[in-house]
């Protein structure tokens, strides 16, 4: 045995939980380095070197901005549901909030901080409450809300937020038989929107046409707690009640893996991709301990790390920087934020700090990486939700130079789409477009979403076409025409379809003026 012995760390009187917690890490350190058995010289010196793991985001530290910066009396929602309740990017804030007969949310710019009016123009075109918000990736403009009136609605809000209430989504997308508690976009695909509801289906829709391209109907035996992309959005991951963590290719309809009794408590599970394909997932042991753990989808019998937290009994809310690599937890409840590093070292899953406050969070809003201050050193910004407020907190590292720190900010995805909702869907995949943030970012013009709705009547699912499109066999003449062509017969086919109706109603309106015109005829006569 090694008879060298060890100073206890002096800094173990913490003033704060986060400081606590630090504390209670370092302990580990030097339990860790008391009990090593290597004799002194240059191998133990490299040996105590190694204990505490290397990381440029050992010391991020997270504040909350001053109050004057937060937005007050605000009506967060009651309603019963696990999600965030606030969505987040760089022109707006939107806060899911409690409203009567109905269900709302506010968008507020970001620079609109203090007092809100209780008088403030919200989003309200739902007939329940609203239970998830999401901004569209590839437009600022654009937020779609899923309700408890079982529809979603997408939402192109006014360049310099709202001056009166806005109750006409720009479109509604009716699918679902109850509520629907989970709205993502697609990370590439342009106007691809993914619902999951509480009738145990998954839709995918195309926004700019209004229909449904995929839906999953028999994927789920229970409710879905969650619903996530993968980075380039050819695969998704749920998490549902029957604690079954599935991998899905949605264009194939078929599932890719499954992993039971991922956590086995009966608490919900979160689960997101991660940038190199793996998935994270969090949820309750069978003790009710919080757990955290990581996953290979092509091997999912064991977790490739499985940690165990705390009792408490919030659902950890996981937000990914896919930059960074660093995974922030968020729990409904509670008055922490825990960050974590992902690195292809075991155990694969590095606690690095936690930030505190006194006030429990009801939700939380994560800002996109194109929206933070890369002159400050700024790599994540939260919107906490309090019970009558919204405050950010700003994630920094401390760095001394004012220089542009490149090895914190790698190319991040920018808000164009490198694809349509059509190529996706015919089976094309492209990971995101990628900024620099080096002269920061600076958020462009208002785009419209225009969308024109196909004549659903006698028509078929694009799923359905699909198949039945790959089954028949094609002439060589329309084997060789280009794409436009079949779009082109596509706009004359609808073309052709609306003159129709045209001339229709027009001889209808003829009928009736004559019939009228008798009428009238009558009349005179009769006097």
């Amino acid at each position: 045995m090694c008879s060298q012995t060890w100073e206890l760390p002096t800094q173990l009187h913490p003033e704060s939980p986060g400081e606590l917690e630090q504390s209670c890490w370092r302990f580990i350190d030097w339990l860790y380095i008391s009990q090593s058995f290597v004799p002194m010289g240059e191998d133990s010196v490299e040996t105590m070197r190694r204990v505490v793991r290397q990381s440029k985001f050992r010391h991020v530290f997270g504040q909350a901005v001053k109050n004057d910066q937060c937005y007050d009396d605000i009506r967060v929602s009651r309603v019963t549901w696990d999600s965030s309740f606030c969505a987040v990017n760089p022109k707006f804030v939107a806060i899911i909030i409690e409203a009567s007969g109905g269900g709302a949310f506010l968008v507020l710019p970001l620079q609109k901080s203090g007092r809100i009016d209780k008088s403030y123009p919200t989003v309200c075109g739902h007939t329940g409450p609203v239970l998830d918000i999401d901004w569209c990736p590839h437009n600022d403009n654009v937020i779609a809300s899923g309700s408890e009136d079982c529809t979603v609605m997408v939402w192109q809000i006014p360049e310099n937020g709202l001056t009166l209430p806005l109750t006409e989504p720009v479109v509604v997308l009716e699918g679902h038989s109850k509520r629907v508690g989970i709205v993502t976009w697609h990370p590439t695909a342009r106007n691809v929107l993914m619902s999951a509801g509480c009738d145990n289906v998954v839709i995918i829709w195309n926004v700019g046409t209004g229909e449904a391209l995929v839906s999953l109907e028999d994927m789920h035996s229970d409710m879905i707690y969650s619903a996530s992309w993968n980075r380039n959005g050819s695969l998704i991951c749920t998490a549902s009640k029957d604690k079954k963590l599935r991998v899905i290719d949605p264009r194939k309809m078929e599932l890719v893996a499954e992993k039971d009794k991922a956590h086995e408590g009966a608490r919900p599970m979160r689960a997101i991709f991660l940038s190199d394909g793996s998935i994270f997932t969090t949820g309750f042991s069978r003790m009710s301990e919080r757990q955290l753990a990581l996953w290979n989808p092509k091997s999912m019998d064991e977790p490739i790390a499985l940690h165990e937290m705390d009792t408490s009994n919030g659902v950890l809310l996981p937000f990914y920087d896919p930059d960074t690599s660093i995974i922030y937890l968020c729990g409904k409840g509670d008055s922490s934020i825990r960050y974590f590093e992902i690195t292809d070292e075991s155990p694969y899953v590095h606690y690095l700090n936690t930030f505190s406050s006194k006030e429990p969070q009801r939700g939380m809003g994560y800002m996109p990486k194109r929206g933070l201050d890369v002159n400050k050193c700024e790599i994540a910004r939260f919107y906490k939700l309090h019970e009558r407020k919204c405050e950010p907190i700003i994630m920094t590292v401390p760095r001394k130079s004012d220089l542009f720190q490149d090895d914190l900010y790698p190319d991040t995805a920018g808000p164009e789409a490198p694809m349509e909702a059509e190529e996706w869907f015919d089976g094309k995949n492209a990971d995101p477009l990628l900024i620099s943030l080096k002269d920061g970012y600076t958020p462009s013009k208002i785009r419209d979403l225009n969308v024109v709705k196909k004549n659903i009547l006698g028509s078929k699912p694009l799923a359905q076409k699909k198949s039945e499109a790959s089954s028949t066999p094609k002439l060589a003449s329309q084997t060789s025409s280009p794409a436009s062509d079949g779009k082109l017969d596509e706009v004359m086919k609808e073309l052709r379809s609306m003159k129709d109706l045209i001339k229709a109603q027009g001889e209808r309106i003829s009928k009736l003026e004559d019939i009228i015109a008798n009428l009238t005829n009558n009349d005179t006569s009769e006097e």
